[in-house]
């Protein structure tokens, strides 16, 4: 099987190398701490900045912004919007703490690694996403993202400024990670994420190039003891990846979010791409499930999640095509390429450097 050509390869270095380079990718970003920014709700220099500039979100609107954004407020999919904001090494700036559904267990680690003060954030949403207009009024955020339509409509009519971003196709997170660097005055560094971005779908796209139609393996993400697919762009990142989605319909675009057992044993996955290993072991000790390719061959690989999860909607897709793409040719992309992807993407975007050991539990989806 043919790696790349060494143009292509070469291209890619490039790429990479001028980011490199790029002073912003130095060092870390020092997050100012929670007090800091609880300090400032009463600093009236901060509350009364004018409303200098404009820029129209994902809907058409416009949306009236102040010269320097200090304060970021995050509504609905806030792991998503979270992981925008870090884009840009301004996760220092997100003033509210997750809703109560994602301070459970370890999963989101990572967000208060990479936005440490939000531990002790107001609270923006209550039960079932109720939105807390009177806390979010209080905390006088310069500006809030939403991906719900609905709730910018009703922040604006409380004089919040409020951008709606939009992710339904893979091609959506181009306008949305440029619409982000507009607003957090990081433009340059929106352009380095798409040209990092294009570089690592052309590299995996090369790679996979030369893999017939007949030999790449059949793939499931997401959990098939509750017959479910979580997100539709999965079957852009395996497909990228050289899998064959079971659930992805003739369409492209089109999957299926549930399926039944006959349709999963028709399907017979060579792989499984998981949210955890105990997932893994119920799925083994399964009468129902004994028969599947996957289950015989243990061919269980753990979808990590860091600013967000991979599997789903996230500005970290670039590693999730090149993390799938190791995990089923592991003599085309080997752990320590991969690694050296991770360490990179981090420190030269979320301004984090990570240690060693974070990088091989992430590959392993631990």
């Amino acid at each position: 099987m043919k790696r790349p050509s060494v143009t292509a390869v070469a291209l890619a270095i490039i790429c990479i190398a001028s980011l490199v380079a790029h002073p912003s990718a130095q060092g870390r970003a020092e997050n100012p701490p929670a007090k800091e920014l609880h300090a400032k709700a009463g600093n009236p220099d901060s509350e009364n900045k004018r409303l200098s500039r404009t820029v129209r979100d994902m809907a058409g609107r416009t949306v009236a912004l102040p010269d320097h954004i200090e304060r970021i407020g995050t509504l609905g999919a806030v792991g998503v919007l979270n992981a925008f904001v870090g884009l840009m090494g301004e996760g220092g700036k997100i003033h509210n703490q997750m809703p109560a559904s994602f301070r459970t267990g370890n999963k989101w680690r990572f967000q208060l690694v990479f936005a440490p003060q939000i531990a002790e954030g107001p609270l923006f949403e209550g039960a079932g996403s109720e939105l807390l207009v009177e806390s979010i009024i209080m905390a006088k955020p310069d500006v809030c993202f939403t991906m719900t339509l609905e709730t910018a409509r009703i922040l604006e009519r409380h004089g919040i400024a409020c951008v709606y971003l939009q992710w339904v196709n893979p091609e959506d997170i181009r306008e949305a990670v440029k619409l982000v660097g507009q607003v957090l005055d990081k433009e340059e560094k929106a352009a380095e994420y798409i040209a990092y971005f294009d570089a690592k779908t052309t590299l995996a796209t090369e790679l996979v190039r030369d893999i017939p139609a007949k030999s790449r393996p059949r793939v499931l993400y997401g959990n098939p003891l509750s017959l479910s697919q979580p997100h539709a762009i999965a079957e852009w990142w395996i497909n990228l990846a050289g899998g064959k989605s079971v659930t992805q319909r003739s369409q492209p675009g089109e999957y299926r979010s549930s399926y039944n057992l006959e349709d999963l044993l028709a399907w017979d996955p060579e792989v499984f791409f998981l949210g955890s290993p105990q997932l893994a072991d119920e799925l083994a000790k399964d009468a129902r499930y004994r028969d599947i390719v996957a289950v015989k061959n243990r061919a269980f690989h753990y979808v990590p999640t860091v600013a967000h999860t991979w599997g789903n909607r996230t500005v970290e897709q670039p590693l999730t095509v090149l993390w799938a793409l190791h995990k089923l040719y592991p003599n085309l992309l080997s752990k320590e390429e991969l690694a050296a992807e991770i360490s990179f993407f981090y420190r030269h975007f979320f301004l984090y450097e990570m240690p060693d050991e974070q990088i091989s539990q992430i590959i392993e989806g631990r």
